[in-house]
């Protein structure tokens, strides 16, 4: 895999970008993803974003039973024309040796950010539904309002099974039994 400048990956006219042009886009501190053939560039998250994944990444490890991984930003491939780059994923232990997540992983999590909130609620979401992701959470990181929405699939579509915020804690058994409160993943971003 050779990187190239980004007039030199993008693709001839009339040919939608695949995985293989997404993979020779130069690091460029821009965070590049691929839904349905459509690049969406947006920036890298900043440092209160990381804050927030960093603090639930490291509840989620230290719950993670042995068979399972927790991973920041992996590359999950979808198709062909989709790939993703989600704030957090849990994989199952023997995907931690390839490069790209190609099968659904058991739990992906979005940081929301305001450049990213319509995508990771609408396409992105309907895009992990389909591949067939059992969990997708959406965090909030809002100081004063931070909130998890959770989804599970069901019956092969996502439905909302929780929606807490503040001090009020999240309780689940799938990918494993944790308990979250939003609160405390904003806790390092409060200055009082």
């Amino acid at each position: 895999m050779a990187v190239v400048s980004i007039a030199e990956a993008w693709p001839t006219a009339g040919r939608p970008f695949t995985v293989a042009d997404l993979d020779r886009m130069p690091d460029d501190g821009r965070r590049y993803e691929l839904l349905d053939g459509t690049l969406i560039v947006s920036p890298r998250p900043t440092n209160p974003h990381q804050e927030v994944a960093m603090e639930l990444a490291v509840q989620l490890r230290r719950a993670c039973p042995r068979h399972s991984r927790v991973i920041p930003e992996p590359a999950v491939q979808l198709s062909a024309t989709t790939e993703f780059d989600p704030d957090i994923a849990v994989i199952q232990r023997e995907q931690v040796h390839v490069a790209k997540c190609t099968v659904p992983p058991l739990l992906v999590v979005e940081i929301r950010s305001p450049s990213t909130a319509l995508i990771d609620l609408g396409r992105k979401k309907a895009a992990y539904e389909q591949f067939g992701v059992p969990a997708f959470w959406v965090v909030d990181p809002r100081v004063n309002k931070a909130s998890l929405t959770v989804f599970e699939l069901a019956g092969g579509r996502y439905r909302q099974t929780a929606q807490v915020s503040g001090d009020e804690p999240y309780r689940t058994q799938q990918p494993f039994p944790i308990e979250v409160v939003p609160s405390a993943l904003v806790a390092g971003l409060r200055t009082d």
